[in-house]
């Protein structure tokens, strides 16, 4: 590992993760598929990950690495992956209903920098995304998994945790990366809910979340005048909800709020 490749791979925000059993762990937290399935590993870097996916005989492996020297690093020592397997493109703007035609899943020892923006990519292609499997920063990791009346329920943790079973797998030290960061990692599992529809409008429903928690001090019915109707007619319910803080809202009464909107705007 030649320091140029350090030094890159620290600026674009990512840790090289080193310790092998940390990355038998994150593979072996894919689900085994029945038949091979379509995954994509977000900056595999020198392959840590990466040689473990390519054992596993139900995987079908993608990568996405912008670093030149890491895409040369794994043409090399990786044959077994194909040209059009190796994406020498930015993640966050690949088109994935040109990539794969049905689900997939989505791993990888994610840059901690752009780590939220794949979360969001991946709501974005929820309706094709299986499973995402990350390393995220410690902090980052328990905003996600964080429920209701926590300090650090947010944005991200109500987005993710509709449409997806959330779940924090390990911590890991910050002595297995090089260069180590200064914080502690972690491991999440997001698994797809398909089986649990989220009913509203769910462009609405990001509005709502984002809007509320933009300004989480404030009431709702203040913090969300933009979407509420003059004169609006409220029943005692949506009365209620809206007295609330953002952070007290559980997801399903999020979901509830966003059809009471949804209902007086048809009104």
């Amino acid at each position: 590992m030649n320091s140029p490749y350090v030094k890159a791979k620290k600026f674009l925000g990512q840790h090289f993760l080193k310790d092998e059993n940390t990355a038998v762990s994150i593979v072996n937290a894919l689900p085994q598929y029945a038949a091979p399935f379509h995954v994509i590993e977000v900056g595999p870097g020198m392959g840590v990950l990466t040689k473990y996916l390519l054992e596993r005989k139900d995987v079908q492996l993608k990568v996405a690495e912008i670093d030149r020297d890491s895409v040369a690093y794994l043409k090399l020592h990786y044959p077994q992956l194909h040209t059009d397997d190796i994406l020498e493109k930015d993640f966050l703007k690949l088109n994935f209903s040109e990539l794969f035609y049905s689900r997939f899943a989505v791993i990888g020892n994610f840059p901690y920098n752009i780590s939220s923006q794949i979360l969001f990519k991946v709501l974005e292609n929820r309706n094709q995304v299986d499973c995402c499997i990350g390393m995220f920063q410690k902090e980052v990791a328990q905003r996600i998994a964080a429920s209701e009346g926590n300090k650090t329920y947010g944005i991200l943790s109500v987005l993710c945790q509709a449409f997806f079973q959330v779940e924090y797998l390990f911590t890991v030290s910050e002595n297995v990366f090089v260069p180590p960061p200064k914080v502690k990692s972690a491991v999440i599992r997001l698994t797809r809910k398909w089986d649990t529809l989220v009913i509203c409008n769910h462009e609405l429903f990001f509005k709502v979340v984002k809007t509320a928690f933009n300004q989480r001090r404030k009431t709702l019915r203040n913090a969300l005048k933009p979407l509420l109707k003059e004169n609006i007619q409220i029943n005692e319910n949506f009365r209620i909800t809206l007295s609330k803080r953002a952070e007290q809202l559980s997801v399903n009464d999020f979901i509830e709020l966003t059809l009471m909107l949804e209902s007086q705007s048809e009104s």
